[in-house]
């Protein structure tokens, strides 16, 4: 079983995210798959953004391609949030998959959202149901942060993390990383994501041909 976790991070959050997840879905007995999203801004833009020196080490990762998406069995998709929507890179790359929409190449299988915000009301919640809408043209299985992660429901400090998927607060000038409570959401939903993923494996077809 196959199970991808395709993001964009420019500083490092959701990079620290996307690690936290894949220790998730090991956790559940299977190897994530990580992949990073087309770039769309020049190196000279994110030289002036203060982001080179984290992009040399983001860029090592494999970039997807619409193509490769089809290939998972489960994808866990992780974008930062810009007024209350996905990144542009994220956007831009949800519009090439036109092809394997048109096939249904998608259709049965588990899709899941991470994300982070500059502040703690930053849009964390409407990121992730603005991807949720793209993943269900798709025809996948939608999967959050259920409330059994309890981390969800602390007061003793400020944190990410809601129903919809685990987040992150990265602070107004990125100075704040993931917290432990945090990252420990984003463990839970890998692991709960390769828990349903494993459960539906080899019922994809038999979900497709409902009467």
């Amino acid at each position: 079983m196959r199970i991808f976790i395709v993001y964009y991070s420019l500083y490092g959050h959701i990079h620290k995210m996307a690690q936290a997840v894949s220790e998730g879905v090991s956790d559940a007995g299977y190897k994530a798959e990580l992949f990073r999203v087309p770039e769309t801004l020049s190196d000279e833009i994110i030289g002036k953004m203060g982001a080179t020196a984290f992009q040399e080490e983001f860029r090592k990762l494999p970039e997807i391609t619409a193509a490769e998406l089809a290939e998972a069995d489960a994808v866990i998709f992780g974008t930062p949030t810009r007024f209350g929507n996905m990144i542009g890179q994220m956007r831009q790359f949800f519009d090439s998959t036109g092809g394997i929409w048109n096939r249904g190449a998608l259709a049965g299988k588990v899709g899941s959202v991470f994300t982070s915000s500059g502040t703690q009301h930053g849009g964390q919640e409407s990121t992730i149901l603005s991807v949720h809408i793209t993943l269900l043209h798709h025809g996948m299985i939608i999967a959050g942060l259920p409330y059994t992660f309890a981390g969800q429901t602390i007061i003793q400090e400020l944190t990410g993390c809601s129903p919809y998927g685990a987040s992150t607060i990265a602070g107004p000038s990125g100075e704040r990383f993931p917290s432990e409570n945090e990252l420990a959401g984003a463990r839970y939903q890998g692991k709960y994501v390769a828990k349903i993923a494993e459960q539906l494996a080899g019922k994809q077809k038999d979900l497709l041909s409902l009467p």
